[in-house]
């Protein structure tokens, strides 16, 4: 009978470790992703307090993922996530704590996110880097798909689960339970033993300085039209969209729809929708990749006029499935095209600016969101969301780079060269 468990994870242990302890810890995130912005307002926060909120989590990463991307190449990158486990253990810990007891404020909440934040900034390098490091040269795209999946996964699931916890235990509840998945996922990172990698390696110039290696990675972004103005749609879909689903979105849901449960119903058909386009992206064969992300960002970022259509919240969550399956296409194409096309030695700074242009953009719009739509309102800031997001991905898409960017490189001789065998998911 064949086992019903990937090959990936009986074949390599170390790898099972870190997939384990992450699965864990993305299902904890997922908790959180709902329960944050109702502590925020059962602490008697407003709009603006849940955006200021949001983005003291995600300010750290502008300041700090290009450090923690030199720091992962310096030293050993579990140590550096075990280290960040440990400090989101404590700083999720004591949040719960404070919603637990009565004694949570917005101060509170915004000084706990930043050093959350602050963690998360130098996670996320050091885990791009590891990878490689636990898994088979051959291995690695199977790893990334199961690590994919599970992900998407913790959309269905973590809202669900937080709606249950909130309903039970309050919000502070729901972070607990995110606190302790920190401390199981450093327990199995400190029984981590990856491969060694040689001090150095990867290099694209002579620099040596942290200034130089940067440099040299911008030069491989700027040197692609296709990779800066991918970046450009992406900071505005970062910058003007998602804050309607950090924000905004919980807002409305407090005010019409019932609050969290409701909420977690939406947050839910979006995950499924996910999960949906990450089968799509691995399984499907396509010869334009950035020319089908383009087309899928214009469709993701059609969220916020979803959101503020005013229709039921069946009908909502229908839509935010759709538009699910169009952000897991559009960021598996991307992520494959830039691994596809940039060189090996620079991709993890070309990622760096890439982490930094997004997410680290991001809060921008999450502390400008609650004040503008106190002014103009909820749904006017979402239907201008709308009409920023979607011509920014069309713009995109009327790059002849992205358009004509193949699958894969050309040889030398003008043949396209084999892909390796895709990787089935479970």
């Amino acid at each position: 009978m064949k086992s019903v468990i990937p090959g990936v994870l009986r074949d390599e242990p170390q790898f099972a470790r870190l997939f384990i302890g992450q699965s864990l810890s993305v299902l904890g995130d997922r908790v959180s992703f709902v329960a944050v912005p109702f502590a925020v307002l059962s602490a008697g926060g407003s709009a603006s307090d849940v955006g200021l909120v949001a983005a003291a989590g995600l300010v750290p990463t502008l300041l700090f993922t290009l450090v923690g991307g030199v720091w992962a190449d310096r030293f050993r990158r579990h140590r550096i996530m075990l280290l960040s486990d440990l400090v989101r253990f404590a700083s999720q810990g004591l949040l719960a704590v404070a919603l637990l007891t009565g004694v949570a404020g917005v101060p509170a909440f915004v000084l706990l996110m930043a050093v959350f934040g602050t963690a998360d900034a130098f996670f996320m390098p050091a885990s791009t880097g590891l990878l490689p490091l636990v898994v088979a040269p051959d291995r690695l795209r199977e790893a990334n798909a199961l690590r994919g999946f599970v992900q998407s996964s913790g959309l269905v699931l973590g809202p669900a689960l937080a709606g249950g916890l909130i309903a039970l235990a309050g919000p502070g509840g729901a972070l607990a339970l995110d606190a302790l998945t920190f401390a199981v996922s450093a327990a199995f990172l400190a029984r981590l033993s990856p491969r060694e990698t040689e001090p150095g390696t990867g290099r694209t110039s002579t620099a040596t300085t942290f200034l130089g290696e940067l440099r040299a990675g911008w030069t491989q972004v700027r040197s692609r039209t296709w990779v800066w103005s991918g970046m450009a749609a992406i900071a505005v879909y970062h910058v003007v969209v998602l804050p309607s689903v950090f924000v905004l979105g919980p807002v409305l849901a407090e005010r019409e729809w019932g609050g969290a449960a409701s909420w977690s119903v939406v947050v839910a058909a979006f995950g499924i929708g996910s999960v949906v386009g990450d089968v799509c992206a691995y399984r499907l064969t396509i010869a334009r990749p950035m020319a089908l992300a383009a087309a899928a960002l214009a469709v993701a970022s059609c969220q916020a006029v979803i959101i503020g259509s005013g229709g039921s919240v069946a009908l909502i969550a229908i839509l935010e499935g759709v538009t699910g399956v169009a952000v897991s296409l559009f960021f598996v194409l991307w992520e494959t095209a830039l691994q596809t096309h940039v060189p090996e030695a620079a991709l993890s700074r070309v990622s760096s600016y890439d982490y930094l242009l997004s997410s680290g953009l991001m809060p921008l719009g999450l502390t400008l969101a609650g004040p503008v739509s106190e002014a103009l309102g909820v749904r006017p800031t979402l239907y201008a969301m709308t009409v920023i997001g979607v011509p920014a991905a069309i713009a995109l898409l009327c790059v002849p780079q992205v358009r004509r960017l193949p699958a894969a490189p050309h040889a030398p001789d003008g043949t396209v060269p084999h892909a390796a065998p895709q990787a089935a998911l479970p």
